[in-house]
């Protein structure tokens, strides 16, 4: 069995970051992923960006685009214009989070005409009938939840409101989505909408810093390897060989969907799609 992969990247801020973005799909688009899904920058700063990067993707490079769209720093109204555009431009699929506060505030703040949480601006997206829906999930309890079953509780709420899937947060070890999604089941989640988000680490001191920030429970045995591996100048070789065999176990597992966070440098998940059996099926071409 061979999965079916998605892949996240995030919006380019300046003509460098364009390039790259570009590069990025080049290498993963032959691939034939479900869908590319294009993020939101913490507190909506890159909403204008995000935007922009969705509807040059969807016309210019053939792939099925997903854009993010969260509740922060703006009224429900803008909200919907803004999904409306989307949706005008022919870009019918969205990932409906709440969002990041933003940077320098501690929690998150409705806008005062705003939706106050995911579940109602799934709920209000849901309504339109334009959008097939995917919103986020989490292994390890969300920093703001009171205990892991919030969490379960929460996005059986995000499901029932009309949402279709749900992307995981990324996470080390196979078990810790397979105990969630035991957890999801018995809370009447079925299986098959969970799809483990997975982060191909190019840069441990980054990844590390990251997980720790969003609550991703970082095992010793995690630390202590690439310790080593950045000491030995053996981090990719190291990065590649944990994810694919991460990848792997939930394979074996019965997991049959992957969401990569690419971000925006493709080579590790590319090499950990090959050494699963994916491989590329006609070479990208630029149909703009």
């Amino acid at each position: 069995m061979t999965p079916k992969i998605s892949f996240e990247f995030f919006p380019p801020q300046n003509l460098e970051a364009s390039f790259r973005l570009w590069d990025t799909v080049q290498v993963l688009a032959p691939l034939e992923p479900r869908f590319v899904s294009v993020t939101y920058g913490a507190g909506g700063t890159t909403r204008d960006l995000t935007r922009d990067a969705v509807k040059t993707l969807h016309t210019s490079s053939g792939l099925n685009v997903a854009a993010h769209l969260t509740c922060v720093n703006a009224s429900k109204a803008e909200t919907l214009e803004i999904a409306e555009n989307f949706a005008k431009a022919g870009v019918n699929e969205i990932v409906a989070l709440r969002g990041d506060p933003p940077k320098g505030e501690g929690q998150f703040t409705p806008h005062p005409q705003g939706f106050a949480n995911s579940v109602e601006l799934i709920e209000a997206l849901t309504e339109t009938g334009k959008f097939t829906l995917r919103v986020g999930a989490y292994p390890d309890p969300h920093p703001e939840a009171a205990n892991a079953q919030a969490d379960v509780d929460w996005l059986k709420r995000k499901l029932d409101a009309g949402a279709e899937e749900a992307l995981t947060q990324f996470f080390f070890e196979a078990e810790t989505f397979l105990r969630f999604r035991d957890a999801c089941a018995k809370a009447g989640i079925d299986g098959d909408k969970l799809v483990p988000g997975i982060l191909p680490i190019e840069n441990w001191k980054g990844a590390r810093s990251f997980a720790k920030r969003c609550g991703t429970h970082i095992p010793a045995w995690v630390d202590d390897a690439f310790e080593k591996a950045v000491r030995d100048n053996r981090e990719d070789l190291l990065a590649t060989a944990l994810c694919t065999e991460l990848c792997d176990d939930l394979m074996q597992e019965g997991v049959d969907k992957l969401h990569f966070y690419t971000l925006n440098r493709p080579e590790l998940t590319r090499d950990v799609c090959f050494a699963l059996g994916l491989t590329p099926k006609v070479a990208f071409e630029n149909v703009a």
